[in-house]
């Protein structure tokens, strides 16, 4: 059965909000990622997204502004399955100082966007990042990401 997922890549100024993965049992160990996680019965992706933003980071609804569904990936992997990742962007316009550190997911920090293509991600994730902050406009995308192993085999791009 496919995985239903969340992930947000929230702004603040010129920093995206990340998470660094450090479970070893976790396929992401390592890796850096948005914030994000599994549905829940009956949420909507907006509902998921929302609540796993405020479990990892503490940041409610009301301190997110330009929070926007943007795209869904189609994660394909013969080791790890198939995921539907719905995928956000927000601004946070929160008045206090959401300072990095630890959540049972890993470690959060600020990272300077600039920056983002250089951090240890999935290879997919920086067409994902072309598509979200490279491009111009804010066009929903659908991305279908295949994977042998940790290694990018395919990809194919979709905008609307």
């Amino acid at each position: 059965m496919p995985e239903l997922t969340t992930l947000c890549y929230i702004r603040r100024g010129d920093d995206i909000l990340f998470i660094h993965k450090r479970s070893d049992s976790n396929p992401n160990a390592g890796k850096y990622l948005g914030v994000g996680g599994h549905f829940e019965t009956g949420e909507t992706p907006e509902e998921c997204c929302l609540r796993e933003i405020y479990e990892e980071t503490g940041i409610r609804s009301d301190e997110l502004s330009c929070f926007k569904y943007r795209g869904l990936v189609t994660f394909v992997s013969d080791r790890y399955g198939v995921e539907y990742m719905h995928v956000f962007t927000a601004e946070y316009k929160g008045t206090r100082d959401v300072v990095p550190g630890n959540c049972d997911e890993g470690e959060l920090m600020w990272i300077p966007a600039a920056d983002i293509y250089g951090l240890p991600v999935w290879e997919g994730d920086k067409v994902m990042f072309d598509c979200l902050y490279k491009e111009e406009g804010e066009r929903f995308f659908s991305l279908k990401l295949e994977y042998r192993g940790d290694t990018l085999a395919g990809c194919e791009k979709n905008d609307y």
